[in-house]
């Protein structure tokens, strides 16, 4: 890693992290740089030991010495990990302004996007796996994905009208735990999607909605040696044409009064269950 200070925020360097709360111009766009942008520095670490490279880090010298630390502590060197990136060092000011609103995390990298990952490559090998269909408010993948790590989900795939995983909120709000998990799109339309599900049960996985009309319980529906949960969107849930391909409709018994949960909160709980019987 090579440390460059920066005093100018007009620095044409520090281009790939410019404007991010502005919605034209932004650079982790899909359909413009479609850079992927981690925050802070635990985001920041996970991004260097992820399979997206960052070619450019933006930081405050605190924050360059924080990150070096952490990465000791964990039994790794920051400086070797980020290879030839860039290390554009600056004060808080010139960040707040190249970024273009005040950030208390003083710390930010950008990478290219890695090709997708085959679908195979995220379901070989796996126990437990999430499906998602039209999930695409940011803090829910974000937290999603949070919950994938800490509760032993083995990867994420999307089927149609699904979020971006790597917009710049899902991977602050993941923790960056997005970067690592794998993660694949199923191909389709969305009335056609759902047929990869019959893929997934050749291969011995049980496929299993979340839905509060569910009538099977929830302990009852994770008892397999592999499981795929499909969740759908807050608001609509699951769409009739994942349900019908699903083996259960699976409910979390919730205390009267009670309509559902938050797809996030939801996800947690299903994990919880299935991780407690492994």
């Amino acid at each position: 890693m090579h440390v460059v200070d920066v005093p100018d925020p007009a620095d044409p360097r520090l281009d790939d992290l410019r404007d991010l709360n502005n919605s034209d111009r932004r650079p982790d766009l899909p359909g413009g740089r479609g850079l992927v942008v981690a925050e802070g520095t635990y985001v920041v670490a996970r991004m260097l030991l992820s399979r997206f490279t960052p070619h450019v880090l933006l930081g405050t010298d605190a924050r360059l010495a924080q990150l070096r630390r952490e990465a000791a502590a964990e039994g790794w060197d920051a400086d070797d990990e980020a290879g030839q990136a860039v290390f554009l060092r600056a004060s808080r000011e010139v960040i707040s302004e190249v970024i273009g609103f005040r950030s208390s995390r003083d710390i930010l990298a950008a990478a290219e996007r890695s090709a997708p990952l085959p679908v195979a490559d995220v379901v070989d090998g796996a126990r437990t796996l999430v499906v998602l269909e039209g999930v695409n408010d940011p803090e829910n993948l974000g937290a999603i994905f949070r919950n994938c790590t800490a509760l032993g989900v083995d990867g994420v795939l999307f089927g149609a009208a699904t979020g971006d995983p790597l917009y710049r909120r899902v991977v602050r709000v993941s923790m960056g735990h997005v970067l690592r998990l794998p993660f694949a799109h199923l191909p389709g339309s969305p009335t056609t999607w759902q047929r990869s599900l019959q893929d997934l049960r050749e291969q011995g996985f049980r496929i299993v909605a979340l839905t509060p009309s569910g009538d099977v319980p929830l302990a009852r529906a994770v008892e397999s040696g592999r499981v795929a949960f499909v969740l759908g969107a807050e608001g609509p849930g699951l769409t009739e044409h994942a349900m019908r391909a699903c083996d259960v409709r699976a409910t979390i018994p919730m205390t009267p009064g009670t309509d559902s949960l938050n797809v996030a909160t939801a996800a947690a709980v299903a994990f919880y269950e299935r991780a407690r019987r492994a």
